[in-house]
């Protein structure tokens, strides 16, 4: 009931999963330094100030608290998201309480970059951009996705390889009728 849907969900039976990943877990970095240096501050002025001051000791301390269970929504929205890939559509699943799918056609892919950092090449990480015909779509800039070569050669095959597989079978449908014309061509002289 409180549970997030699983991405699989969604998925219309015709479809083929491709990619299901989540986002690396360096994208959680300054997350984790930013937690940590609260509640060392926070630590540290409590350990400072006079021990009659309760009141203020108190506050501190559930401002620590409060920090902690940030950090920890954090995590936990980071372990539910989700990037799908399936042979039609792209789609990015998110959210705790409040869940959001963003969705795109595999068919308004018109160009596909990846880019990788050098902490992106230390830890295994990279950006994919996609780009689609027309507008900017949710899923214009995918960041700190993990293994993103074989990503990025997966969604290519899929994505560039059918169109090409299109254009070679149109080629030779054309060149069978252009050969067929010829010989009837020469039948009826």
């Amino acid at each position: 009931m409180f549970a997030p849907r699983d991405p699989g969900e969604y998925l219309l039976e015709t479809e083929r999963r491709v990619i299901r990943v989540r986002r690396h877990w360096a994208c959680l970095v300054w997350d984790i330094f930013e937690a940590a240096g609260l509640l060392l501050g926070v630590m540290m002025i409590s350990v400072l100030l006079p021990e009659g001051n309760w009141l203020l000791q108190n506050v501190l301390w559930y401002a620590g608290l409060f920090v902690l269970l940030r950090f920890i929504y954090q995590v936990l929205d980071w372990y539910v998201e989700r990037i799908v890939v399936t042979d039609k559509r792209f789609m990015i699943t998110e959210g705790i309480f409040t869940t959001s799918v963003q969705m795109m056609p595999v068919t308004k892919v018109t160009d596909l970059t990846y880019s990788r950092s050098v902490p992106g090449r230390l830890f295994g990480y990279g950006t994919l951009i996609v780009e689609s015909a027309g507008q900017i779509q949710a899923l214009n800039r995918i960041e700190y996705l993990p293994n993103p070569e074989e990503v990025f050669d997966a969604i290519s095959s899929l994505v560039f390889g059918e169109k090409k597989a299109q254009q070679d079978r149109f080629s030779m449908l054309k060149a069978r009728r252009a050969a067929v014309g010829r010989g009837r061509a020469k039948l009826t002289e």
